[in-house]
C-alpha cells in the first residue's frame, strides 16, 4: 500500500511505453475489490452524468427552451414535468440507473437512450475516451453526428457536445484531498474508433480517502503499446 501523499501530476501521470509502472509501487486497484466496471463499478458515475447531460440536452431541443426558462409568450404549454428512472446496461460498466426528463404532454422520445431500449451501443467509447481526454471535440461532435443523423439539427449537436466537454471539464478541475490513505492504479480496454477501430486501455488513478470512500482521480487514455509493461 502507497504511503499518503499529496496527489500531483508527478504522480498521476499517464503511464507510457518509456516510463513502465513499477508492480512493487503500484498495487492494482482489482486486488483490493475497487472495480472499474461492472456493477459495483467506479466508472458507472461517467456513463450516469453523460446520458442525463445529453438527455436534457435533447428535452431542450424537444420544448425550445431550458429548464426554468420558458418564455412567457409562448404557444406551446408543454413543459418538464420531473424524471423517471431508468435501468440502462453498458458493455463496460455494466447496470447503470439513470433519470430520465419527462414533459407534461408526455411527447419526448429519446435518441441517446430509445424508448424501450436498456442495452446502450457505442456510449462506452465516448464516455471513458472524453472523460481521459483521448477525443477533440471535433471527434465527439463526429461520433453525436453518427448517433443522431439527421433527427436534430446540427446546432443541437453543437449544444450537446458543448455542454458534455463543460460537464468534462468542471470534473477534471474538480479540487482533489490533500492527503489519500492509499492510490491505486488500474485500466480498462474499450474499443477507440480513430480512423479504424481498436483496443486502447483507459488508465485510472483510484484514490482512497482516509474515511474509507473511494474515487476516481484521474482517467487517461493509453496508447495500446504499453500493455506489455503495465
Amino acid at each position: 500500500m502507497l504511503p499518503p501523499q499529496k496527489p500531483n501530476n508527478h504522480h498521476l501521470r499517464a503511464p507510457h511505453s518509456e516510463c513502465p509502472l513499477d508492480k512493487t509501487h503500484y498495487i492494482s486497484a482489482k486486488e483490493q475489490g475497487l472495480a472499474l466496471d461492472g456493477p459495483d463499478g467506479l466508472l458507472g458515475q461517467f456513463t450516469k452524468t453523460f446520458l442525463e447531460t445529453v438527455l436534457n440536452e435533447e428535452m431542450t431541443e424537444h420544448l425550445g427552451h431550458e429548464k426554468n426558462r420558458a418564455p412567457d409568450e409562448r404557444e406551446e404549454s408543454n413543459v418538464r414535468n420531473g424524471t423517471r428512472p431508468k435501468t440502462v446496461i453498458s458493455p463496460s460498466t455494466g447496470p447503470v440507473t439513470i433519470q430520465v426528463p419527462r414533459d407534461r404532454d408526455a411527447t419526448f422520445t429519446p435518441v441517446i437512450v430509445p424508448k424501450r431500449q436498456r442495452r446502450l451501443t457505442g456510449v462506452d467509447e465516448i464516455v471513458l475516451s472524453l472523460y481521459a481526454r483521448g477525443l477533440t471535440t471535433g471527434e465527439i461532435s463526429a461520433h453525436f453526428n453518427q448517433i443522431y443523423g439527421a433527427q436534430v439539427s446540427k446546432e443541437t449537436i453543437s449544444r450537446i457536445t458543448d455542454k458534455v466537454i463543460e460537464e468534462m471539464q468542471t470534473w477534471q478541475s474538480r479540487p482533489l484531498n490533500g492527503v489519500y490513505a492509499a492510490i491505486f492504479i488500474d485500466a480498462i480496454v474499450v474499443k477507440i474508433r480513430d480512423g479504424q477501430v481498436a483496443n486502447r486501455p483507459i488508465y485510472a488513478a483510484i484514490g482512497v480517502t482516509l474515511d474509507g470512500a473511494k474515487d476516481i482521480l484521474g482517467l487517461w487514455a493509453g496508447t495500446g503499446g504499453e500493455g506489455a509493461k503495465f
